[in-house]
């Protein structure tokens, strides 16, 4: 019999989000262990824990005492930064767990790296889940989207403290058994991914406002917020309305105005856009949305392109003193919600391509679901998203859901205008023009590919289909281009 006095689960490694995880767990009632190689955030823990009013949090000191002190089967939540750390983290602890116990990485890790340490600890008995932990610090103090892949033994096993401790929405708490092996670690690089195009495409939309419509910051706060009550209400939505409305305490004017152009990333967005290539998935907006965070990078050579441009000739684009406001907002909003569809869509396409690769049988109306509190790109919107897998959990693409046709019928002319108002003022959308040519690439029964095809054929014989008979055939092009006389200039 286990002593009563031990903790229910143990967690290692604490910055703030492993702080902000432990007093989340501890105010659900769970006692929780909780180590740190330095002392002194263990201590700092340990005073938050007294300073908020929770009792059932202990720290411990050395990798033996706090393994020892969490009941069997143990499980222990680690959450350090991906890559050696873990695999160092893993061996300290590893030492005195006991066949049965379960390690939680709740770190972005790349998911091979968590089918490795799977079968490594397997020599051990012990048992693994990588947990995808969506919501930065405040949704690990009060409710993050949990995202735990590999051991359904080890999930079982926490379940009723992750459904406590996740973000609680209308039809559940925010977290499922996603699947074997690394699909936890998956999911949460697409879920990243797809968060990389969502805010790509909201500063485009910005930067149309912004740049031919001529709008100031509280304006721009007001629209945002307006928008926030409606189709596009979300958390990313709900935020950039507040950082308009932040005055510069240093200086004159808003802070947004003064914040540096340049996009930092931790990876999980490349990840998505290679996994993208790898699998044959297009996902235009999302691979744009990580393009242009590497132009970003680029602050003096564009300022100084900016500079030879513009001696060379270059205008600022056309005048937009005749834009009609109120319609350029409206468009915005409708090209906005189309471009997120398509989005979304290359984010669901790319799961369900890697779910039939690995056998993970990924869900993913609930995975749609579990992504509606708590993590970064929740939003009303999703649960459209959920109720269209449901109703086909096989849907090709959420552009052929029913719902979803004919909102983006509905909002086409709006999204075409944006774009094409956006090419004439010299305005990048990357985002939008990107979802905008994946929507029309998708939408047409014949695409140019054809010539594509021949081209192929006549360099490297590389053959090609037809559409009238079935087979492969070889054309030997030039030789009959030159026959028919209507080669290279025949048109003379």
């Amino acid at each position: 019999m286990e002593s009563a006095a031990l903790s229910r689960i143990g967690l290692a490694g604490l910055a703030v989000m492993g702080q902000n995880l432990a007093l989340n767990i501890a105010e659900k009632g769970f006692p929780i262990s909780v180590y740190n190689r330095t002392a002194s955030k263990v201590d700092e823990t340990v005073d938050r824990a007294r300073n908020e009013g929770f009792l059932p949090l202990t720290g411990q000191y050395n990798p033996r005492e706090f393994v020892l002190s969490i009941q069997r089967p143990r499980s222990v939540i680690i959450l350090v930064k991906a890559g050696a750390p873990v695999d160092q983290t893993i061996a300290a602890l590893s030492d005195h767990l006991e066949p049965g116990d379960c390690i939680i990485d709740g770190g972005n890790e790349w998911y091979e790296n968590t089918e490795r340490r799977i079968s490594q600890v397997a020599d051990k008995g012990l048992l693994y889940l990588g947990m995808g932990v969506s919501g930065g610090e405040d949704g690990a103090r009060y409710g993050p989207s949990l995202m735990p892949g590999g051991s359904k033994t080890a999930y079982n096993n926490v379940h009723d403290i992750l459904h406590k401790i996740a973000a609680q929405v209308d039809d559940g708490p925010c977290v499922t058994y996603i699947g074997e092996g690394g699909s936890g670690n998956f999911v949460k690089m697409v879920h990243n991914g797809i968060e990389y195009g969502d805010m790509q495409l909201i500063s485009e939309a910005y930067d149309v406002l912004k740049h031919v419509g001529g709008l100031s910051n509280p304006e721009l706060a007001d629209i945002f917020a307006e928008w926030n009550s409606g189709e596009l209400e979300s958390f990313l939505i709900e935020i950039t309305a507040d950082i308009f409305k932040v005055k510069d305490e240093d200086g004159e004017g808003f802070l947004v105005d003064k914040v540096l152009d340049k996009t930092g990333m931790k990876g999980t967005g490349k990840w998505t856009v290679k996994q993208a290539a790898d699998l044959s998935i297009a996902a235009p907006t999302i691979a744009g949305s990580l393009d242009c965070r590497y132009l970003s990078g680029l602050k003096e050579e564009r300022e100084n392109a900016a500079t030879v441009l513009k001696k060379a000739g270059l205008s600022d684009g056309i005048d937009v003193s005749g834009v009609d406001k109120k319609r350029l907002i409206d468009d915005v909003r409708q090209a906005l919600y189309a471009s997120k569809i398509c989005s979304y869509a290359q984010g669901m396409n790319l799961l369900k391509a890697k779910s039939n690769e690995k056998g993970w049988n990924l869900n993913l109306a609930e995975l749609a679901r579990i992504w509606k509190g708590g993590c970064i790109i929740r939003a009303v919107f999703l649960d459209r998203i959920n109720k269209a897998y449901r109703r086909n959990p096989d849907l090709a693409n959420l552009i052929v859901d029913p719902d979803f046709a004919i909102e983006m019928v509905q909002r086409e002319s709006a999204w075409r205008r944006v774009v094409n108002l956006a090419v004439s003022a010299g305005i990048s959308t990357t985002g939008m023009g990107g979802s905008l040519s994946y929507f029309d690439n998708y939408r047409r029964g014949r695409l140019p590919a054809n010539l594509v095809q021949a081209q192929r054929d006549l360099f490297g014989a590389h053959t090609y289909e037809r559409v009238d008979r079935p087979g492969s055939f070889h054309t030997e092009w030039t030789k009959l281009a030159r026959q028919s006389g209507t080669g290279v200039g025949s048109l003379n």
